[in-house]
C-alpha cells in the first residue's frame, strides 16, 4: 500500500505485482507519469544491489485505482516490495497493515521524499497502523499522531526488518520541535522612529490578522514597519506547524525539515501569477499558500502586474485557492495577512509637503488606477506614513524595547479574548463570517449610530462596513472591553484612509 498525494489531501494506492513467464521485462501500468515509468530502473538496480534477487520474468505493476493519475518518485518502494512478494521473497502478511513510501537510489539507499505529511494523514485516516518512509523524512511524518512511523535507511535494512533479522526502532510518537529564537536583527516598534500611528495600526492588525496596506512617499520606513509584523505575531499551534510544514514539503522548498515560525513571503513584483497562485503542469502551491498562516508581503503594490493583483481577491476572501490545469486540479490553502506598500505616484512625493511631484495627472491616476476598488475594498485597513524629519532619526533610543514589550502584552490580550469567545487558537476576528457578526461583534446603541452615520456619509460598501465591525472588535479586545465602544468605531473609521487621489 502506499500514497498518492493530490494538491494538499491524498488517496491511498494499492500496489500490485504479478510475475508470469516471459522475456524479462517491467510494465507498470496505473496511470503513472514518466518518473513512475522509469522507476523500473532504479527499482532494478536497487534490488540487485541489496544482494535480493531480481526475478527473470515478465513483471506487471498495477497501480489501483488505475484512473487516478500518480505522481512522484516515493512508489519506488512499495513497487520493489511488491516485486519481492511476487518472487516468494516475502510473505504478504509482513507488509500488512503497513503503508510504504521511498525513492530508491541505485544502491538500494532511500531518499527523501515530497508529501511526507500527506502520506502518513492518508494512512492514519485509512485505518493503517504503520508508515515506513525515508529517515529523513519521518520527524515531518511524526507529527501526525497515532501512527507508528518507522524511518528506513535503504532496502536491505527494510527488508531484514520485516524478516524480523533487524528490527527498526520506531520514530519517537511526537518529534521534538525546537523553535527558533528571533534574531537579535530582528526589526521591533522601537527601531522605528516615530510613527505612531502607524505602530499602533500594526499592533491592531497582528492582533485580529486584519490587512494592513501603508501609504506614503518613498523613505518614510513602509518597508520597516512590515518586517516589524513578525516580531509580533503569535507562535505557531501545534495544527499550524503540519499545515504549513505540508504546505512547503509539497512546493519542494524543505526535505525533512519541520518549520515552527510563522512564513512571511515578500514576492518580486516581476513574480508570475503563476509564482504567486501557483500551478504549472503539476499543480504546485504558490506564493499564497506558502504564506498560509503567516504574512504575504507586496512592497510598491501597483507595481505588481493588474492580473496578478486582480487574482489575489478570491484568496484574500475564502482563505483557499483551487487551482485547475488540464493535467489536474489541486485545493491549497491560503490563509495569509496581506501586508502591502505603495507610493502615492510614480515618482513618490505627491502630496508631499517638501518636495514637489513631477508626474503629470494623467500618469498619477494611471498609477493609482492600478489598484481596483474591489482589492481595496478587502484590505482591513489603510495607514498613510508621512515623512520624519531627519534630525529625529538619529536620536538615541532610549526605550528599552518598551514599546514592542507593550505591544506584545495587548496582543496577547487580544488573543486570549479571541480565543475563548470563538474556542479555537486559530481563528481571529478577521475570519468572523458577515452573518455571524451580531453573534460574536454586537455592538452598543450609540456605536452602531456612530459606524451608521459614518458609513453613509463615507458611501462604504458592505463588505467596508463589516470589515470595520470586525476591526472595531479588535480595538476593543487591545483594551481588554467586552463591549465595542463608540471610541473603537471611531479608531477603526480612521483606518479606512484611502490612498491618495488627484
Amino acid at each position: 500500500m502506499s500514497v498518492a498525494p493530490i494538491g494538499f489531501e491524498a488517496s491511498i494506492i494499492e500496489v500490485e505485482a504479478d510475475s508470469k513467464k516471459g522475456l524479462p521485462s517491467i510494465q507498470i501500468v496505473g496511470l503513472g507519469n514518466k518518473a513512475i515509468d522509469e522507476a523500473k530502473e532504479r527499482v532494478r538496480s536497487a534490488i540487485t544491489n541489496s544482494l535480493l534477487e531480481f526475478p527473470t520474468k515478465k513483471i506487471v505493476i498495477n497501480l489501483a485505482p488505475a484512473e487516478l493519475p500518480k505522481d512522484g518518485t516515493h512508489y519506488d518502494l512499495p513497487i520493489a516490495l511488491s516485486i519481492l512478494a511476487a518472487s516468494s521473497q516475502l510473505r504478504p502478511e509482513e507488509t500488512a497493515q503497513s503503508v510504504f513510501a521511498g525513492e530508491l537510489g541505485l544502491d538500494g539507499s532511500l531518499r527523501s521524499i515530497k508529501g511526507a505529511i500527506n502520506i502518513a494523514e492518508a494512512a492514519k485516516q485509512a485505518g493503517y497502523s504503520r508508515l515506513y518512509l525515508p529517515k529523513v523524512n519521518s520527524a515531518q511524518a511524526g507529527l501526525i499522531s497515532d501512527l507508528e512511523i518507522i524511518g528506513v535507511t535503504s532496502l536491505k535494512q527494510l527488508y531484514l526488518h520485516l524478516k524480523q533479522e533487524m528490527i527498526i526502532k520506531p520514530a519517537q510518537d511526537t518529534p521534538t520541535v525546537t523553535r527558533v529564537a528571533p534574531s537579535s536583527d530582528s526589526v521591533t516598534l522601537d527601531h522605528i522612529r516615530g510613527q505612531e500611528q502607524a505602530k499602533r495600526a500594526l499592533t491592531i492588525a497582528s492582533a485580529g490578522r486584519h490587512n494592513i496596506l501603508f501609504h506614503g512617499p518613498p523613505g518614510t520606513g513602509k518597508t520597516m514597519l512590515a518586517k516589524a509584523l513578525l516580531g509580533l505575531l503569535p507562535e505557531l499551534t501545534a495544527e499550524e506547524i503540519i499545515d504549513v510544514t505540508k504546505v512547503h514539503n509539497l512546493s519542494g522548498e524543505i526535505d525533512g525539515q519541520i518549520i515552527t515560525e510563522r512564513p512571511f513571503r515578500a514576492p518580486h513584483h516581476t513574480a508570475s501569477r503563476i509564482a504567486i497562485i501557483g500551478g504549472g503542469d503539476k499543480p504546485k502551491p504558490g506564493e499564497v499558500s506558502l504564506a498560509h498562516l503567516g504574512v504575504l508581503f507586496l512592497d510598491e503594490l501597483p507595481e505588481y502586474p493588474r492580473s496578478v493583483l486582480e487574482s489575489l481577491r478570491q484568496p484574500i476572501e475564502d482563505g483557499y485557492i483551487n487551482i485547475s490545469r488540464s493535467s489536474g486540479r489541486a485545493k491549497y490553502p491560503a490563509n495569509f495577512m496581506l501586508v502591502g506598500t505603495m507610493n502615492p505616484c510614480p515618482c513618490g512625493y505627491y502630496g508631499d509637503p517638501d518636495r514637489e511631484c513631477s508626474c503629470s495627472p494623467s500618469r498619477i491616476l494611471a498609477y493609482q488606477k492600478r489598484l481596483s476598488g474591489p482589492l481595496l475594498d478587502r484590505i482591513d485597513m489603510m495607514v498613510s506614513v508621512q515623512r520624519i524629519p531627519n534630525k529625529q532619526l538619529i536620536i538615541a533610543n532610549t526605550s528599552n524595547n518598551t514599546q514592542q514589550a507593550y505591544a506584545k502584552k495587548v496582543i496577547q490580550t487580544a488573543l486570549t479574548k479571541q480565543r475563548n469567545r470563538y474556542s479555537s487558537s486559530s481563528y481571529y476576528n478577521s475570519m468572523v463570517a458577515s452573518k455571524d457578526t451580531t453573534r460574536y461583534t454586537p455592538l452598543l446603541t450609540e456605536s452602531q449610530a456612530l459606524l451608521d452615520a459614518a458609513t453613509e456619509k463615507l458611501n462604504l460598501s458592505a463588505r467596508s462596513y463589516f470589515k470595520i465591525i470586525k476591526l472595531a472588535r479588535t480595538i476593543a479586545d487591545l483594551d481588554d472591553a467586552e463591549s465595542i465602544e463608540p471610541s473603537h468605531v471611531a479608531e477603526a473609521l480612521q483606518y479606512r484612509n484611502e490612498p491618495y487621489s488627484i
